[in-house]
């Protein structure tokens, strides 16, 4: 399997940039509605537990998306379901802009997630088929050009919200990143080989093998890691530091440059070493950074710790989806699918748990959620990994 891994060889044309550069759109929604919500929390003054709602309509949204992506994917194919979400998602984003009341923030949170899943899960595919051997390194990849666009989200939040024009306009960015996208690579796609017609007709009913079915389950848990840093790693950063939300936030841009960081190099060790060797690393290194920022009162420390931790994460979720694929039996639209499913459910439990111990227990405490969800990872992988 080493072999065959060292083999394989990325080639970045015009196509595989535009699926980077929708990914990046992607993520300036993504890391834009993160941000915002301990200050939305505050703003609407509701509690954790609450305030974690948001990230349970996002997931609702994504599993909507799973289940119905197959069927959507089979009937409009995938670049209309690409650039369908990517408007859905904006349209999510103006309903979370324009709105000051918890359903609206809900209902826009829900919408942005669903239509972002649609292109989300149909790139990954896309990826996959288009690159052969080399996809699970462009699907890090991709995800690093997405964060780093994350990056850039997160800041420009953490400047908004301290201005008259208020952290409301950042979320304006991927509306305007879309449609500059539209106009510039509109016309580009990605040839449609028969590999993906095989991939979205192919044996609808053959039954998955209970190592997809684990690493499914796998990715649930990465996820959750994810989002859970996502929503309330600011939370507590402020907590422990003393920094107001807005100024806690560009934690998260620490983050994201450890995420971006470590999704270019593991683009690279993706192509020479497992999969599932990779990711059990990178949940060790996810490990070390959350155990410096729990158990640290300072900023710079916290910064670090937080910085650590995004490397790490970097490649649970393009790797975590990588083995999905890998294990679907050549039908990457249905394993995206179904991957759409699983983070969903990652996506909405593990910030609304967190935020339901932080209510009972601290938002401290509560982190302790991390380095379980590390360990049941650890061993799903471990379980289900490839022995040839």
């Amino acid at each position: 399997m080493t072999t065959t891994v060292a083999a394989a060889r990325l080639t970045r044309d015009r196509p595989t940039w535009l699926i980077y550069l929708q990914l990046a759109t992607f993520a300036t929604y993504l890391y834009a509605l993160s941000a915002a919500l301990p200050t939305l929390r505050a703003e609407l003054g509701v509690s954790q537990a609450v305030a974690g709602l948001h990230g349970t309509a996002m997931a609702v949204g994504a599993i909507v998306t799973g289940l119905a992506l197959p069927t959507l994917t089979r009937r409009f194919g995938r670049r209309t379901i690409t650039w369908a979400g990517l408007v859905g998602m904006n349209a999510g984003m103006l309903t979370v802009a324009l709105g000051h009341a918890l359903p609206f923030t809900l209902s826009g949170y829900f919408l942005a997630s669903g239509s972002a899943s649609m292109a989300l899960y149909v790139s990954m595919a896309v990826l996959s088929d288009h690159h052969g051997l080399a996809g699970p390194a462009a699907i890090s990849e991709s995800n690093a050009v997405g964060v780093s666009a994350g990056i850039a989200a997160s800041y420009v939040f953490s400047l908004a919200a301290g201005s008259v024009l208020g952290w409301r306009s950042a979320l304006y960015i991927p509306i305007v990143a879309t449609a500059v996208l539209a106009l510039t690579m509109g016309r580009v796609w990605v040839p449609d080989p028969q590999q993906a017609a095989v991939a979205v007709s192919g044996p609808a009913k053959a039954p998955y093998g209970w190592r997809f079915h684990v690493a499914g389950a796998v990715l649930l848990c990465c996820v959750a890691l994810e989002f859970t840093f996502n929503l309330w790693a600011a939370e507590l950063f402020a907590q422990r530091t003393g920094l107001t939300a807005a100024t806690a936030a560009t934690g998260l841009s620490a983050m994201l440059g450890g995420m971006a960081v470590g999704r270019f190099g593991g683009a690279r060790l993706a192509l020479r070493l497992p999969p599932s060797t990779v990711l059990l690393g990178a949940l060790a290194v996810t490990l070390a950074g959350w155990a410096i920022f729990w158990t640290s009162a300072s900023v710079p420390l916290g910064y670090v710790g937080l910085a650590l931790s995004g490397l790490g994460i970097s490649v649970h979720f393009p790797l975590a989806l990588a083995r999905i694929i890998d294990a679907s039996g050549g039908r990457p639209d249905r394993a995206s699918g179904a991957a759409s499913i699983w983070a969903g459910v990652g996506s909405g439990a593990g910030p609304f748990v967190l935020g339901a111990l932080g209510d009972g227990f601290g938002t401290h405490a509560a982190f302790l959620l991390v380095p379980a969800l590390i360990g049941l990872a650890v061993g799903g992988i471990i379980s289900s990994r490839s022995r040839t």
